[in-house]
């Protein structure tokens, strides 16, 4: 099989996808956590906080796919991920049975992106199979970066509240 690079509208085509889901799912959470607040879900501060955190992963994973021509194992471990991570999407809104936020670009952006780009990948022959242990850190990923994001605005919080003594 001939092994040649993928391009950078692979590589750094993750990053550009990601940013369109994401914007839908950053703009759209606070009406619609204040339209549905019996549903689970993070305040509009730790949504944007966890998505600059998802993001920051993903573009170091980017990062890392335009530096090895799409080898690297991280950048196809997060892009399986950004593909996997569609069903989530669909089964939210399926169990809401009504829109949540991402739904919108789930499969018009993040489906055909990701498909498209494995395709590529394989193509190309540098696409390895994500090991199943690859596949562990997408929910490890979302749960840390929920969970800096509590952390991040309690902390917030109690420092708002906290006062500096008179002089």
């Amino acid at each position: 099989m001939n092994r040649k690079n993928v391009g950078k509208n692979v590589t750094w085509g993750l990053l550009a996808a990601w940013v369109v889901h994401d914007l839908e799912e950053l703009l759209t959470m606070p009406g619609w956590t204040r339209r549905h607040p019996v549903v689970p879900t993070t305040t509009p501060a730790q949504a944007a906080i966890a998505i600059g955190a998802v993001g920051a992963v993903v573009a170091a994973a980017s990062a890392a796919g335009a530096r090895t021509g799409g080898r690297s194992p991280f950048f196809q471990s997060v892009l399986t991920g950004f593909g996997l991570h569609s069903i989530t999407h669909l089964a939210a809104t399926a169990a809401h049975r009504g829109y949540t936020p991402g739904v919108a670009t789930t499969p018009i952006v993040v489906i055909p992106f990701s498909a498209w780009a494995l395709r590529r990948l394989r193509r190309a022959g540098v696409a390895g199979n994500p090991s199943p242990s690859a596949l562990l850190w997408f929910p490890i990923t979302v749960g840390a970066a929920h969970g800096l994001a509590r952390l991040a605005t309690r902390v917030r919080q109690n420092t708002a509240g906290v006062r500096a003594p008179a002089a």
